[in-house]
């Protein structure tokens, strides 16, 4: 696995080089901690919180459905701010991605001797979620890709001043190609071990690339970052969580926009109208963490199962370093081995297709039993994709509980590579001998950081569906009974992601 590759042989090379002897397990780490207590204590501590929290906030949030306000502070009222920011991070964004291109296609083909591997599964890959989480969507001024193409259009003279492609986008079409690039990427982090090679990756890189400006130039700028590039989707979905958003005012930009369901007064988060928009018509606002989701209609059955494999690949990938999964290769190898493919490649891809599967039919019949207790007339999918949005606080703390080690001490890794991005022998900045410390980090820490994220995700969560029940049921005791369900849901997964975050820190 790529991540798996660059971890452990950045982390045995620095203990080779101090005589260190020291266990290292996919992560990074290199110590077991025993838990104070035995793990189902944790577990039933931890469900016990979530179904307290259910109880608190159906008893304090009973606001009536269709109420969308919430206080918020413009930044752009800081002058000269906005200007400053989206000019630095479309240059560093670009600059980022030729010394990627560059240094994976001319560097040295060793992992961890060359910038891109480093930079792209662990420092890009595991912190722009975070970044998106926590700051906000500034992968939509980071995006090479978008500022590329956009100063490409500005030099040819774009296409009539507006955003049209060549080609009207299929609306049956809708977030598919986004739903596919997402778990062509999760196949290549989890399965491709040729993905932390160098010159591999950036031929990956440069052939992302193509797809992404021909869709762009086919069908629209915006229309194909909101549906076929894997990152904008993915990225402005964990930024709905965060305490940030693009605010347009007036309406009138919403008529026309390619993307924009909201029209009214006000329009959020829809770049396309963002972008057309005026100084005087823009607000780039503080906000209370998840309204940007409970805010939210329901979304299409692509983006539904995609946010369902934003969830199931990182679950798998957890999963994979547990002595479960172990057993299942075992079990799965004499059936594989005879086939002219590579055994374990082809088990982990066989589990990282089931594990979408299987958490798509958990959701759905967990749905089943909402709509029947909401006594909805509509269908199981409809309930679904109103519902799913919820998962993302999930989705956010499984993958901080579990990269936060990853990120810690292999992202340690990009010191040395600033000063040595090519692994050519430079000291361009000093840090070149920059040795990792696999210390700066404990299990106990990651174990206390991983419950902490897990069960404040899943109390987002349980606000987050609240919220939309509250606007699908006519009272607040409606609402709440209706939620007993998505409740259960909640549980289930609380217990099973401390379960996976455990094994490989306690066993």
């Amino acid at each position: 696995m790529s991540i798996r590759t660059i971890a452990v042989s950045t982390v045995v090379a620095v203990a080779c080089a101090s005589m260190a002897v020291a266990p290292v397990s996919a992560h990074g780490f290199g110590e077991r901690y025993d838990l104070p207590i035995p793990l189902n204590l944790f577990m039933i501590a931890a469900a016990a919180t979530v179904a307290a929290s259910f109880a608190v906030i159906g008893l304090f949030v009973n606001r009536k459905p269709g109420e969308a306000w919430y206080p918020r502070y413009n930044l752009l009222a800081i002058p000269a701010l906005g200007a400053i920011l989206s000019i630095a991070l479309k240059i560093v964004g670009v600059a980022v991605f030729l010394l990627v291109v560059s240094t994976g296609l001319f560097g040295v083909n060793r992992p961890v001797e060359n910038f891109a591997p480093t930079f792209i599964w662990i420092v890009w890959w595991v912190g722009m979620g975070y970044v998106s989480a926590l700051l906000g969507n500034l992968w939509m001024l980071l995006n090479p890709w978008k500022t590329m193409f956009e100063w490409v259009e500005g030099f040819v003279g774009g296409r009539d001043g507006t955003d049209a492609g060549l080609f009207d986008y299929p609306a049956s079409l809708g977030a598919w190609p986004a739903v596919v690039f997402l778990f062509v990427f999760g196949w290549l982090e989890n399965v491709y071990s040729g993905a932390s090679v160098p010159f591999r990756l950036a031929l990956i890189v440069l052939a992302y690339s193509a797809v992404t400006w021909v869709g762009m130039l086919l069908f629209g700028k915006h229309v194909w970052l909101r549906n076929g590039e894997v990152f904008s989707v993915l990225f402005g979905l964990f930024a709905r969580f965060s305490p940030t958003e693009a605010r347009t005012l007036g309406g009138t930009l919403c008529v026309g926009c390619s993307g924009c369901a909201q029209g009214g007064a006000e329009c959020v988060d829809c770049y396309e109208c963002w972008e057309k928009a005026g100084p005087n018509q823009r607000e780039f606002n503080l906000r209370p963490f998840a309204v940007g989701l409970a805010n939210r209609g329901a979304i299409s059955l692509s983006a539904t199962v995609f946010v369902i494999i934003a969830l199931a690949t990182v679950t798998f990938d957890g999963i994979s370093e547990t002595d479960a999964w172990l057993s299942a290769q075992d079990i799965l190898h004499p059936v594989v081995s005879p086939l002219p493919v590579d055994t374990f490649g082809a088990i982990d891809t066989i589990g990282l297709l089931m594990m979408p599967a299987l958490f798509l039919m958990v959701y759905l019949a967990f749905c089943w039993v909402l709509r029947l207790a909401e006594g909805s007339e509509g269908t199981v999918f409809d309930v679904a994709r109103v519902f799913v949005v919820s998962l993302v606080p999930i989705a956010l703390a499984y993958n901080m509980a579990h990269f936060i080690s990853l990120l810690a001490i292999a992202g340690q890794g990009i010191i040395p590579l600033l000063s040595d991005p090519f692994g050519w022998g430079w000291n361009l900045l000093g840090t070149a001998g920059y040795r990792i410390n696999i210390d700066i980090i404990s299990a106990r820490f990651v174990w206390w950081v991983s419950i902490v994220a897990i069960v404040l995700g899943h109390v987002f969560s349980v606000y987050v569906a609240h919220i939309i029940a509250l606007r699908r049921m006519p009272t607040s005791a409606s609402a709440v009974k209706s939620q007993y369900p998505m409740l259960a849901l909640m549980i289930v997964y609380t217990a099973t992601s401390l379960w996976i975050i455990a094994q490989p820190i306690a066993n």
